[in-house]
């Protein structure tokens, strides 16, 4: 695959958006959020891709020759490979995993992002087990104020509402 290659096929993706940055990369987006990278060789004979991939396809990428954990991405936990040449995964591979990379940011944007982009609505993203965690504090923590503010007026008539001292 060439750069040419690469652009031509990203572009032709619903919704995206291309910037080169970082050096001479040239980044393809959705949503503003980026779902595939690519940069020549310094000869000019090369490119390197990297996506984002589910994790069973970033373990099963990440053996093959040709494919490593994508640097900088993968080394702060992110499912990013990338194909630094085509000796097992070919173009129309290559060209799959780019259109799920796509799906997968398509997916973590918000229902009135994906509105506003005119793309298929799906189902809401998964949320995150962090994003669970903090909504259940947040409901514990309502839950345990509200206790809070019963116990104290029980204890304490004058503080309810409406009672005189």
């Amino acid at each position: 695959m060439t750069l040419d290659d690469y652009n031509r096929f990203c572009r032709s993706l619903p919704s995206t958006t291309h910037v080169v940055q970082w050096e001479g990369a040239h980044v393809w987006k959705v949503g503003g959020k980026v779902f595939a990278i690519a940069r020549e060789s310094n000869d000019g004979n090369s490119l390197s891709v990297t996506f984002k991939c589910s994790p069973m396809s970033y373990e099963m990428l990440a053996e093959m020759p040709g494919c490593r954990p994508a640097p900088y991405l993968a080394s702060r936990g992110m499912k990013w490979i990338q194909r630094t040449s085509a000796e097992e995964l070919d173009d129309a591979g290559l060209k799959d995993y780019l259109r799920a990379s796509h799906t997968l940011i398509v997916a973590g944007l918000s229902q009135r992002m994906r509105r506003e982009l005119q793309l298929t609505p799906s189902a809401p993203a998964p949320k995150s087990r962090s994003a669970k965690t903090i909504e259940a504090a947040g409901q514990h923590s309502k839950s345990k104020s509200k206790q809070l503010k019963l116990a104290s007026a029980r204890a304490h008539p004058s503080a309810r509402k409406g009672a005189t001292s």
